[in-house]
C-alpha cells in the first residue's frame, strides 16, 4: 500500500514539473533566469560646491517661523528641529558644526570630501530633492507649508520674494550634467564669476 501510494505522488509531482514547464524555463524548479535590469542613464547629482557655500548657510541662519499663531526666531539646524544629534525634524538632519571644504585643495579628493559632516549635509538635504522639480521638493515645500505638514511651522511665508527660497530653487533646477557626478566642475559655472566656488557669488537664476 506504502508503495503504491509513494508511486502515485511520485507521479504527481511529473505531472506537475511537466505543467510548470509550461511557463517557461526549462527547470521549474531551478532559479529563475538571471534578470539584467536596464542602465540608469538620466540620474543626476545636485552640486556640492554649490551646496556648502549657498544652501548650508540658510540652516544656520536666524529665521523668524510663524508657529501656531506666534513668531519664533531659530535656526533649521537648531537642537529640537533639524540638528543632526538632537534634532527631531524627520529624514533632513543637518551636522551645525560642519566646516567648509576647500574643492582647490586636492588633497581634497572626492573619498575625502565624502567623510566629511559638510557631505553629511550635503547628502541629508539631497535627499529631501526631486531633482529638477523644485516645486515637488520637501526641502521648499515643507517650510512652505504647501500642502505639507512641518513640525517646524511657517518658515517661508513669501516664497517668491525670498532669497533663501531662490537660492534652494536655483540649486535643485541646476544639477550636475548627466553622467557627472556632485563634484563636478561644471557646476562652477553656477557662481559669478564662473568657475569659482569658493569665493563666488551664489547664482539665483
Amino acid at each position: 500500500m506504502w508503495g503504491m501510494m509513494r508511486m502515485n505522488a511520485k507521479k504527481v509531482v511529473l505531472m506537475m514539473m511537466a505543467l510548470l514547464s509550461g511557463c517557461g524555463g526549462s527547470s521549474p524548479l531551478g532559479n529563475s533566469p538571471t534578470i539584467t535590469n536596464a542602465v540608469q542613464t538620466t540620474n543626476q547629482a545636485l552640486s556640492f560646491a554649490y551646496f556648502q557655500r549657498c544652501i548650508n548657510p540658510i540652516f544656520l541662519t536666524q529665521l523668524q517661523t510663524q508657529l501656531n499663531g506666534t513668531t519664533v526666531t531659530n535656526t533649521c539646524a537648531a537642537a529640537g528641529c533639524h540638528a543632526a544629534a538632537t534634532g527631531a525634524g524627520g529624514a533632513l538632519r543637518i551636522v551645525p558644526t560642519a566646516q567648509v571644504q576647500d574643492l582647490t585643495n586636492l588633497a581634497n579628493t572626492e573619498a575625502v570630501l565624502r567623510a566629511t559632516d559638510m557631505y553629511k549635509n550635503f547628502y541629508s538635504a539631497q535627499g529631501e530633492v526631486v531633482i529638477g522639480s523644485p516645486l515637488l521638493s520637501r526641502l521648499l515645500d515643507k517650510p512652505e507649508l504647501n500642502n505639507t505638514l512641518h513640525g517646524g511651522g511657517l518658515i517661508f511665508p513669501a516664497p517668491a520674494s525670498d532669497s533663501h527660497v531662490a537660492l534652494i530653487t536655483y540649486w535643485i533646477s541646476h544639477p550636475a550634467p548627466i553622467g557627472q557626478d556632485e563634484f563636478s566642475p561644471a557646476t562652477y559655472n553656477m557662481f559669478t564669476p564662473a568657475g569659482d566656488p569658493m569665493s563666488g557669488t551664489c547664482n539665483t537664476q
